[in-house]
């Protein structure tokens, strides 16, 4: 019995999808890391942009935010890369993905 409970666990944990919306609703703040150009052609409304080679230099501007970060960019490799750096600077960051998919799910 507890080895299934254990695996409904685990299979939950794994499958849990984040509500974006929610994280938004409690002050979260949404940085496009793609670069001016990409932001221009489209992004999500109230979405900051700060470029990727940027995010390492603002780090601790964007600690000083005291707010969940959620970062976007065309796919999610960018985004990506900005999660780790912001993290590894103490601040609560999360990977959104491609900006127009992060868009459909707030």
């Amino acid at each position: 019995m507890l080895k299934n409970a254990q695996m409904f666990n685990f299979l939950k944990r794994l499958f849990k999808t984040t509500n974006y919306k929610e994280l938004l609703e409690q002050g979260a703040i949404i940085i496009d890391v793609r670069s001016e150009a990409e932001y221009k052609r489209g992004h999500i409304k109230g979405a900051q942009n700060i470029p990727l080679q940027k995010i390492s230099t603002q780090s601790q501007k964007i600690k000083s935010l005291n707010c969940t970060i959620i970062l976007c960019c065309a796919s999610g490799i960018r985004s990506g890369q900005a999660t780790s750096v912001l993290k590894s600077a103490g601040v609560t960051a999360l990977n959104g993905g491609g900006w127009s998919s992060l868009n459909s799910k707030i």
